[in-house]
């Protein structure tokens, strides 16, 4: 074990504090792929919580450019991030740092979810609302896709 190994936690913490549900969907799309987490994946491995993900992180990307989306910092908004956090963070962590890893994505998303929102209010000020949008949308799910191959290739 290195002082890196829960690096993978905190930088999907990081990708939960834009969006919620990517954590989530992409470690779904990974086991779909066949790949294996480090740390086990108690709710992801059922089929229904497996394509759940996937609807509602393509839900969630979808429902952000809508003007009646609420801020990511409202109470229902940081509480799933809490959760899609905590359970990737366990999820990306070594076998038997559940915990840490789950603690250190929610202590990573939640401080960082006031300052990705206050970078999307900038750029919805300066290029509106959909394309800043869309842009965070690229950043945060390739983002995602990269720290669990991170992850997925550290645990082989």
């Amino acid at each position: 074990m290195t002082h890196f190994s829960l690096l993978p936690s905190a930088l999907i913490g990081a990708v939960a504090s834009a969006r919620s549900m990517t954590p989530m969907a992409t470690i779904a799309t990974a086991r779909l792929a066949g790949r294996n987490m480090p740390g086990p994946l108690y709710l992801l491995d059922h089929p229904l919580f497996k394509f759940g993900a996937l609807a509602m992180g393509a839900a969630e990307l979808l429902g952000d450019k809508m003007k009646s989306a609420p801020d990511r910092t409202v109470f229902l908004g940081l509480l799933a991030r809490v959760m899609s956090a905590g359970i990737a963070g366990a999820a990306l962590a070594p076998r038997g740092q559940e915990k840490a890893g789950a603690a250190l994505a929610v202590g990573t998303a939640v401080p960082l979810a006031y300052a990705t929102l206050a970078g999307r209010k900038r750029a919805m000020k300066d290029i509106g609302q959909t394309p800043s949008g869309l842009i965070e949308d690229a950043l945060v799910v390739a983002a995602g896709v990269a720290v669990v191959a991170l992850a997925v290739g550290r645990g082989r």
